[in-house]
């Protein structure tokens, strides 16, 4: 037990893995590497609050929000003072993302922050893990709001599903053999605004494994006859490299998947690949690095990776959704896959959930659809639900991020678990997702068809790129626009009223398992140029009550 010096930092409680056994102690002379999160600097009177700049539509440069949202310098020395005097190794510090890296043995950890960390198996395999809560100094509290990577089991999954060819495989089967299409032939379906490309934008991507080759990038584009190939690039985070691991059942075939389809549909843009390593501490310091990165300055963020809302401890729900809140404040777009295990987004306990990251209030939640198109006419479009067997997308109401106010004319119903919590409904836009009607890539040198809302977040990418090459500006922070503005508009969206995710139905309007719809992309970028600043920084804050039209 810690001394009466300490105090729990609050959520930052852990349990076993489900069906996971303590093995062993870990070797105290183990190295590991932990993320400490800090609080933002005392706001000097006159400067906004965060949430009422990102409200107003005021933008920062990456160095403004640094300067204003940051690290507090005397909490840096505060942190910093504790560490080496637990000889912990201060390997970095991020002061715009309020997170300060630390690495040393597990003994050193152990004693500073009142932990046991020992190995355990668990069905998703080994880790080292804690039980209960991560303790702080008193003189520390409210100076430290998470410490994340103590624990380094697995913390989230790529949300793709391979084309099969009969229920209950997992077998891939080829392009053509499926029902499938281009990213090309979907941007024509959804109506990819002309004469844009994302030139002069750079799209960052966030894995969590697996990795491309070039050889395979320069096949798939030139096969589409995209010449030059976009251009990308890899950012280790943590230590993670881009390194394939020569299997389609694994993540390579999220990362490519992410990058041809984002590379397809805007390629003008660069692309910059964010691998880290799969945990709370390594996701986590992906997000902060991409949205903080100076040098490359992505525009729009892609990640098709998450897992249960009620998986991730309260620190890291906090930690996570402070990342994307500075994301919206520098006018970064954000877009994240819905999940696709359907309303209860795999969790067996009765209950439905939502999926996180994607169920924060500062992403744009990505949910699926089914797709059938002649040409590039859509004939039809539902939701995609092919439970048990080949899954369906997420949707439905957070249990944690209450109703944004951006959304309180869409007609968010209250969740359907007991308590009736009134909270951020999801998604928030669609796109095609289901692996039978999917998208036809090339992963370890062979041509494949994949689904899933991995999908869907970098074709939304690649398209919130091509409004940024257009409006020669950032849309940013998107999600007030699209539900104060862009959904009331004539055409903006394909609206989905067919299907279910479970427990939520599709309707006229927004609903949770394809919120607006799939986007009818040129209508978009035309009521985007249209508003009276030119882009989305400034979204109107007329009603977003009515129903949209169809654009059909």
């Amino acid at each position: 037990m810690p001394s009466t010096r300490y105090v729990a930092i609050p959520g930052s409680e852990r349990e076993p893995a489900p069906g996971s056994t303590r093995v062993r102690p870990v070797d105290p002379k183990e190295p590991v590497q932990a993320t400490v999160m800090l609080r933002a600097r005392k706001r000097p009177k006159g400067v906004k609050t965060l949430e009422r700049l990102i409200a107003s539509g005021e933008r920062l440069s990456r160095s403004q929000y640094e300067a204003r949202y940051g690290a507090d310098a005397q909490d840096l020395k505060k942190v910093q003072r504790f560490a080496r005097a637990h000889k912990l190794k201060i390997s970095s510090v991020n002061r715009g993302a309020r997170t300060m890296m630390l690495s040393g043995p597990v003994a050193a950890f152990s004693k500073a922050f009142q932990v046991d960390l020992a190995h355990y198996e668990s069905p998703q395999g080994a880790y080292r893990g804690r039980t209960g809560p991560v303790f702080i100094p008193a003189a520390l509290k409210g100076v430290i709001l998470g410490v994340h990577g103590l624990d380094n089991r697995p913390h989230a999954r790529p949300h793709f599903r391979l084309a099969t060819s009969a229920r209950g495989t997992a077998q891939p089967r080829a392009a053509a053999q499926s029902v499938s299409y281009t990213p090309l032939q979907v941007a024509q379906c959804y109506d990819f605004p002309s004469g844009v490309s994302g030139q002069g934008q750079t799209i960052g991507i966030i894995e969590l494994g697996g990795g491309f080759t070039q050889s395979d990038l320069s096949s798939y584009f030139n096969s589409l006859g995209i010449t030059p190939a976009p251009r990308v690039t890899a950012v280790s985070v943590d230590g993670a490299e881009n390194q394939p691991t020569g299997s389609t059942n694994g993540p390579d075939t999220e990362v490519m998947l992410d990058i041809e389809v984002a590379g397809a549909v805007a390629p003008g843009a660069n692309i910059v690949v964010y691998f880290a390593p799969n945990t709370d501490a390594g996701f986590l310091d992906a997000i902060n690095q991409a949205v903080g990165d100076k040098q490359n300055n992505p525009s729009v963020i892609s990640i098709s990776w998450g897992g249960p809302e009620s998986t991730y401890t309260s620190q890291s729900l906090q930690s996570y959704n402070s990342a994307l809140q500075s994301a919206a404040a520098v006018g970064v777009s954000v877009c994240i896959a819905a999940g696709d295990n359907g309303s209860t987004d795999g969790v067996t306990d009765g209950l439905q959930h939502v999926d996180f990251p994607a169920s924060s209030p500062y992403a744009l939640a990505c949910g699926g659809t089914h797709l059938i198109a002649s040409g590039s006419a859509i004939t039809t479009e539902n939701v995609w639900n092919d439970q048990p067997s080949d899954g369906a997308t997420g949707g439905g109401i957070s249990a944690t991020f209450p109703l944004p106010s951006w959304q309180s004319g869409a007609n968010v119903p209250p969740s359907v678990n007991p308590g009736s919590f009134v909270g951020r409904g999801l998604p928030d836009v669609s796109g095609d997702a289901d692996p039978d009607t999917g998208y036809q890539v090339e992963v370890d040198g062979s041509n494949t068809v994949v689904g899933g809302t991995s999908a869907v977040a970098p074709l939304w990418a690649g398209l919130i790129a091509r409004f940024n090459s257009g409006l020669k500006s950032s849309v940013g922070y998107l999600n007030p626009t699209i539900y104060q503005q862009l959904a009331a508009a004539a055409g903006t969206f394909h609206d989905i009223t067919s299907g279910n995710n479970g427990a939520y139905q599709a309707g006229a309007g927004w609903d949770a398992c394809s919120g607006w719809g799939s986007p009818n992309g040129a209508a978009i970028f035309q009521a985007l140029a249209a508003a009276p600043t030119g882009t989305a920084s400034a979204p109107s804050r007329g009603s977003s009550g009515k129903k949209k039209r169809k654009s059909r």
